[in-house]
């Protein structure tokens, strides 16, 4: 099973196959209309005692927190630092670090699959929604005021949850979408933000979202990242900022740095399996295996089946 994915989170909290809410929805019930739960922070880390730093995965889910408590959030060209109450919003596409600064962590936060949104009358995809886009203020801090209000949203949730109302999903996702609205009306301050101050952590973010995308454990698996712009639009920042920054801290540039990963790689897959060379070179991520062999001879001197050989 592929980490990350909402199964691997409850596998990860204290609730197992229950959830904050009562129950997880009946198997085959969840693939069609979506997942959604709610959760106190201080339940999660408290009983389960879940480590402080949470850093950068890949979650196949979204999440929407009502911070209250001292955190940080980290993102690959910005740095939040949160006193009392903050909203933030987490897509799947964003990487991020999310450290609590005390165990005093009185939040509560909702999790959901895209799918959970789409099934509204309007249809409502996470991705395209301005709060969830790529290079969007992901973290509003409020004032107290503010903070009750999305407080009292999300207690309306966690009722409704443990209740038995046939059509509590549907209002579940209106009070969700009052939720995003909530937050995409807030106007940002960009004071906040400290941005460009850790190149490192911008080069340790992207070494992570390389790795990531490995090892290839099957003839049917396929790199998805496979250029500088990919992975700078998966950390968000711009592909000349990221490029600036691998060569300062690597001195290399960020094709470099994938094309060495993804030869590593194809060794590694020519010596310990027996796929053939045009399911290597699918799994690398090339579209043709002329591609792949070129690519092969131009870094090693020797073809793909040369090298083998």
């Amino acid at each position: 099973m592929e980490k990350n994915t909402i199964e691997h989170f409850y596998e990860n909290t204290p609730y197992k196959n229950t959830g904050a809410g009562g129950p997880l929805l009946p198997d085959g019930i969840s693939k069609e209309i979506g997942h959604f739960n709610v959760f106190r922070s201080s339940e999660i880390i408290t009983q389960f005692k879940l480590r402080q730093v949470m850093p950068y995965n890949r979650r196949m889910y979204y999440k929407i927190s009502l911070l209250d408590g001292r955190n940080r959030a980290e993102y690959a060209d910005k740095v939040i630092d949160i006193d009392k109450y903050a909203l933030l919003f987490a897509s799947p596409k964003v990487p991020y670090n999310y450290i609590p600064l005390d165990e005093k962590q009185e939040g509560i936060f909702c999790i959901f699959t895209p799918e959970f949104l789409v099934q509204t009358k309007s249809g409502v995809v996470p991705d395209e929604l301005p709060i969830f886009a790529p290079g969007s203020f992901p973290v509003f801090i409020l004032d107290e005021a503010q903070a009750q209000e999305i407080k009292a949203l999300f207690e309306k949730m966690h009722a409704e949850l443990e209740g038995s109302y046939a059509y509590k999903y549907d209002l579940l996702r209106n009070y969700l979408l009052e939720l995003i609205h909530y937050g995409q009306k807030l106007q940002p301050d960009t004071s906040l933000y400290v941005t460009n101050t850790s190149a490192s952590r911008t080069t340790s973010l992207f070494i992570e979202l390389l790795e990531r995308q490995f090892p290839i454990a099957s003839a049917n698996q396929k790199t998805m990242l496979r250029t500088a712009k990919d992975y700078a639009e998966r950390l968000s920042v711009h592909v000349n900022h990221l490029n600036k920054v691998l060569k300062e801290q690597t001195g290399k540039t960020t094709t470099e740095l994938i094309q060495n990963r993804i030869l590593q790689e194809a060794k590694i897959l020519l010596r310990q399996t027996d796929w053939n060379i045009s399911e290597i070179a699918f799994s690398l991520g090339f579209e043709e295996v002329a591609h792949f062999s070129n690519f092969f001879k131009k870094h090693v001197s020797l073809s793909p089946l040369s090298f083998r050989e």
